[in-house]
């Protein structure tokens, strides 16, 4: 069954929350290359998500407080539409 964007949306933000890297949050979401960078991309600009240096100089992944407040909301309206 497709995914609908909210829902490919709330699982990079919930991949992202404690840090990670680009190919271990695309794996966690289950989505190929293009169309992640393309949601990545997107996150980015609207300041869901930060780009961060890592350990050892690697780029990680992290939700802002602002993709925290959107993951709360998507979750709650989640609950309340499958009720």
């Amino acid at each position: 069954m497709k995914r609908s964007r909210a829902e490919v949306i709330m699982a990079i933000l919930s991949a992202a929350v404690g840090g990670a890297g680009k190919t271990k949050i695309m794996y966690t979401v289950n989505m190929n290359l293009a169309s992640f960078n393309k949601y990545l991309r997107e996150l980015a600009e609207a300041g869901l998500v930060v780009k961060v240096a890592g350990s050892n100089d690697k780029v990680v992944y992290r939700t802002t407080d602002g993709g925290k407040r959107l993951l709360q909301l998507l979750e709650k309206a989640e609950e309340f539409v499958s009720v």
